[in-house]
């Protein structure tokens, strides 16, 4: 599900519809909030013990399922566009990688374990009398989520957490990265509102240069659980077309979160 090929699939489907769309339509206007300062943390985190890193086996067990969910579809396997490895990712400021990273869905620094999952949403049933080209575009109104399960030793979730972080409020004005071999231009990082339920959060839109003048978010969500840091990676078919904003399934994120203890 990395940026490009739902791009392609988005524009594909819609070119039609684009035409007439892409040009009424702009970005997010609610989440100029800068990179920093959208975070959430556990007053007592710092005061805690390092939690002991989940195995394999562990994560596995705490990666969401499909009876988790109420609606959408749970991957457990992901195909190889969404399966990205790390050395699949680069960035021309090493500073702004952990976020290329985490747009991917790529585990940050050197986990002892990791987990990866991917939940796709259903398309709203258009109404009677909505015109063809309407239509086209609620049927790609689908939001898509990679999820990432990592756990670290020795305090290496908090360290990745705080790259993260670090990483929003340096390249707040974008960067260029490349994933699979293919650009993918930042135009800006904004901070958004963090999820509860964890040690440690964070909510981040990345607004990407898809074609022409079209500029379409990107969402990534963190949460850090004792030594578990889950990342989420959301785009939206339709966003990617048209520039308009989504939000991020929060049921799926609280979900997931919940798994975790």
């Amino acid at each position: 599900m990395r940026t490009t090929a739902v791009r392609r699939t988005a524009l594909a489907a819609s070119a039609a519809a684009l035409a007439l769309l892409v040009t009424a339509c702009g970005g997010s206007g609610d989440e100029d909030k800068g990179g920093e300062g959208n975070g959430k943390a556990d007053s007592s985190a710092s005061a805690a013990p390092a939690a002991k890193a989940l195995t394999a086996a562990e994560l596995e067990k705490a990666g969401l399922a499909q009876s988790d969910v109420k609606s959408g579809k749970v991957a457990t396997k992901l195909p190889a566009t969404d399966d990205i490895a790390k050395d699949q990712v680069k960035s021309k400021d090493a500073a702004c990688l952990p976020l290329a990273h985490a747009q991917a869905g790529v585990a940050q620094g050197e986990p002892a374990a990791t987990v990866k999952r991917s939940w796709t949403g259903e398309p709203v049933k258009p109404s009677e009398g909505t015109s063809p080209e309407d239509a086209l575009m609620a049927s790609l109104d689908v939001d898509k989520m990679l999820i990432n399960l990592a756990s670290y030793e020795d305090g290496g979730a908090e360290q990745a957490m705080k790259g993260l972080t670090d990483a929003a409020g340096k390249c707040a004005g974008g960067f260029t990265a490349t994933v699979s071999g293919e650009e993918m231009q930042v135009v800006k990082v904004a901070g958004g509102t963090a999820p509860e339920g964890g040690d440690e959060s964070s909510a981040l839109t990345l607004t990407i240069a898809a074609e022409e003048d079209v500029k379409a978010p990107s969402k990534i969500v963190v949460v850090r659980k004792g030594a578990t840091l889950v990342t989420f990676s959301a785009v939206n078919l339709a966003a990617m077309a048209t520039g308009e904003d989504f939000d991020v399934p929060a049921d799926v994120v609280t979900a997931q979160v919940g798994k975790l203890g």
